[in-house]
């Protein structure tokens, strides 16, 4: 899954020199290590620092702990100039020194209250997880330290901006030159499983493939699922070329043979280090998702999923021209739709919308599935439907109209 609402582009005033008094206090001069010991903020000289802003609290912030920490240790076990410190928003003593447990790095004190707003006015942190990272020298070079670590893992060490220079050409030199046989093949293994079978890779060439990062302990996964068998039962009958590979982010086994049972599609072995170095080659930071592989092995989407939840089956092979095509047809049936109507539901006139009206990406508030493009919105909160939800919604009875309840979510709802 991705982080949530990630920082801002630091303040001119954080892109001049930042010294290490901002990590003490009049009081303190020194830092916290999970053990309780205290470290003497000038031992952090001369080293790259990542200030993390993180919180118990927040499922995200514990998904990238453990991947912070693993880059963190390797790191350390090469003699890399790296240090971390912990900047908590967590909301009580007790939960701070839990979640610092998990940490191999220092903390800002949690009762050191003035030194992390400082820190968190000073980089305008928004949102976390945040890794904010310093050069030696103090100065600020990555606000976006979090989505670094998710795409390049520890490559990204030292954060500089010639080292992602070589980074991005180097990545865009691996996606030109990209087979459906380099993703999934490694030296010892040649093929994936289906139904306890190896199916040999190169059976796969040629065909439009969709990576499915999926989990049995995933809600959002257990939901999309059916909905994926459902978009490939249909493409299998239409006999299109489209297979769909199982990706497995279980934790163990068992969830991946139970995932297994439910999708008729092959899979990697379970623990295959290729998911991992796929999970990083394509940046997946949230499941479950979809990434669309084309005929010629290269990349044709990362957003199979949410073109699957618009467009079902229709949204195949997933390259613009189709889904200009779909575009098209969409805007042709959209002048056939009333320019408003009372949703009774809402309880408030909803307005015919389209992306360049008003509309754009949207979570269809009658059905909870993403919407995108032409919607009916309300004006006053954003209260967004499908049109096809719009008009079962128009369907319904009398009878079931009057029974259907004011949205308690919306600020602007009121009873008749």
């Amino acid at each position: 899954m991705a982080a949530a609402n990630n920082t801002s582009i630091a303040t001119e005033d954080c892109k001049s020199h930042v010294s290490f008094h901002l990590l003490n206090s009049e009081s303190r001069d020194f830092l916290i290590s999970p053990s309780g010991n205290q470290v003497k903020i000038y031992e952090l000289k001369g080293k790259t620092i990542g200030l993390y802003f993180s919180a118990n609290w927040y499922s995200h912030c514990q998904n990238f702990t453990p991947i912070l920490a693993s880059i963190y240790n390797q790191l350390k076990e090469q003699g890399a100039e790296f240090e971390i410190v912990f900047v908590s928003s967590d909301e009580d003593q007790r939960s701070f020194d839990e979640f610092h447990g998990t940490m191999p790095w220092l903390a800002i004190p949690f009762s050191d209250l003035q030194s992390k707003k400082a820190l968190t006015q000073m980089f305008q942190i928004e949102g976390i997880p945040s890794l904010i990272i310093l050069d030696p020298s103090g100065n600020p070079i990555q606000t976006e330290g979090v989505d670094l670590v998710y795409r390049y893992g520890i490559q990204a060490f030292p954060f500089t901006a010639e080292r992602m220079e070589e980074l991005v050409a180097e990545e865009k030199a691996n996606h030109a030159s990209q087979t459906l046989e380099k993703l999934l093949a490694t030296d010892s293994r040649d093929y994936v499983i289906a139904q306890n079978e190896q199916v040999p890779i190169s059976y796969l060439v040629g065909k439009t493939v969709g990576l499915y990062f999926s989990a049995q302990w995933c809600p959002p996964c257990v939901k999309f699922t059916p909905r994926l068998l459902t978009v490939y039962k249909n493409l299998k009958e239409k006999k299109e070329d489209f297979e769909i590979i199982f990706i497995s982010i279980d934790r163990d086994e068992a969830g991946y043979l139970e995932c297994c049972k439910s999708m008729p599609w092959p899979a990697l072995p379970y623990g295959d280090e290729t998911a991992k170095v796929l999970s990083k080659y394509f940046n997946i930071q949230g499941i479950p998702s979809l990434i669309v592989i084309g005929p010629d092995g290269k990349t044709v989407t990362k957003e199979g999923r949410n073109l699957i939840n618009l467009h079902s089956d229709m949204a195949y092979p997933f390259t613009e021209a189709q889904l200009l095509l779909l575009q098209e047809k969409q805007d042709e049936e959209a002048k056939r739709y009333p320019k408003s109507f009372h949703h009774v539901g809402h309880r408030h006139i909803l307005n015919l919308v389209s992306a360049s009206s008003g509309g754009g990406p949207f979570i269809c508030c009658e059905c909870d599935e993403q919407g995108s493009g032409w919607a009916y919105q309300c004006i006053e909160c954003g209260y967004e439907v499908h049109l096809k939800c719009a008009r079962e919604v128009d369907r319904d009875n009398p009878e079931k109209k009057q029974v259907r309840t004011v949205d308690p979510f919306c600020a602007c709802s009121s009873a008749p």
